[in-house]
Order: structure tokens, then sequence, then C-alpha cells
């Protein structure tokens, strides 16, 4: 038996909670009553990708659909923990605000910020208080290990070079490089290429190009090589 729900000339937010709660309540779908936050969690991550390729492809409208669909899975992890009382959707906007609130002191508070790498002191400031962890090293733990790896090595490397924890040029970080790319004969020839790409990295950020987005479009360069081999044979 169909579940009514009103149809609007637009719908919101809160519908989308609504409407995700039905779907897992016992009249709801099956597959969605039954999922848990391991059996979709792979969704969250593929429904990102589709939007940063949405913002990649510089698609407006592909991007509103997918953004809607990373809200989506929002939604329903949120339901889930609601069904356990423990947080609901509001309760994660609350907190987001909050640290918005928090973490914007040169906006919403009394300090200033004069350009992006001075609000990202502050950023980085406050959120250290707010962890009650003061230690540096807790921006560089913070980074998910879940992030693509030469995703995260330079925003680990980014964090430690704003407390000072830097290669003193790109000389330096070409040097790494050239050592790194020694050891890969040896016996710890693994270890050596996660060296070679921390400092292949490095020597990207500190020239201020976007090492992710390079190996992005030398994939593509070479799945165009593919092609062209393929048709020709050579």
């Amino acid at each position: 038996m169909p579940v009514p729900y009103p149809e609007k000339e637009r719908y919101t937010v809160d519908d989308l909670v609504k409407i995700v709660a039905i779907l897992r309540s016992p009249e709801g779908c099956p597959w969605d009553k039954v999922q848990t936050h391991e059996s979709i969690r792979s969704n969250m991550l593929e429904e990102a990708y589709e939007a940063i390729e949405a913002i990649n492809q510089q698609d407006t409208a592909h991007l509103k659909e997918e953004l809607g669909d990373v809200l989506l899975q929002v939604a329903f992890h949120s339901q889930m923990e609601a069904e356990r009382s423990t947080f609901s959707f509001e309760d994660v906007a609350d907190g987001v605000c909050r640290k918005m609130l928090t973490r914007h002191p040169h906006v919403f508070g009394e300090l200033t910020a004069a350009d992006p790498a001075q609000a990202l002191k502050t950023w980085d400031a406050v959120k250290r208080q707010t962890a009650g962890d003061k230690k540096q090293s807790h921006l560089l733990d913070s980074v998910p290990r879940a992030l693509p790896a030469l995703m995260r090595s330079e925003k680990v490397q980014n964090r430690a070079a704003r407390v000072g924890y830097d290669h003193a040029d790109v000389a330096a970080a070409l040097a790494e490089l050239d050592a790194a790319r020694e050891g890969l004969t040896g016996e710890n020839g693994e270890q050596a290429v996660g060296r070679l790409l921390l400092a292949a990295s490095a020597v990207a950020r500190l020239n201020k190009w976007d090492a992710e987005q390079a190996l992005t479009d030398e994939t593509d360069a070479f799945i165009a090589r593919f092609k062209e081999w393929e048709q020709t044979g050579k």
C-alpha cells in the first residue's frame, strides 16, 4: 500500500529528512531500511567524487544534482542515528553552524584576518583549542586517512608548512625526490616509491601546482595515447 506524501511546488531540506525517515520505516523501501553506515559508506565517497567531476566539467546542472545526492547521504546517515536516539539531521546542522561561528572569529568576533593565510592560521588555532589538544601534530592527525593518498600527502604537508615545518625551497624538495629515486632499486623499493611520491607532492605544492589534478590530467593523456596505440598499433 503506497505511503501518501503531499505534492509540492518546491520541496525543502525538511521534506528530504521526512522522506528518508519514511524510506527507513517499516512501511518504507525494503532496501533502504536494512542499510547500515558500513553498507553504504562507499556511496558517500562515490557521490562526493561525482560532485567533484561536475565541478571539473563546469557543469552546473550536473553539480546541482550531485550535491543533492551528497545531501541525501548526510540525511540518510543522520536518520540511522536518529533511529537510535543519538543525533538527528538537525543536530548535524546545529553542530556545523556552531563550528563555523566559532572558527571564524575574524568574521563573527573581534579578531582580524588580512588575507587567506591569516584566516587559515586563525582557523587552525581555534581548531586546536576546541579539540582540547594544543599540539601542532593534531592538525596532521586530523587529516582523514581515507583521503586519496596523493591528496592526503599534500594536505598534511600544507598543514605542517603553516607551522614552519617545510622544505627550505623547491630545490630542497627536488633533492629529496632524487634521493628517493636512488632507492628504487634497493631492498625497500616500495618504501622508496612512497618517498618519491611524497617528494613529488612537495615539489608540486611548493610550485603551487595541484598534484592530484596533474596526475588526473596525465592519466587522461595516457588513455589518449593508449587509444592511439590501439588504433594504429604503434
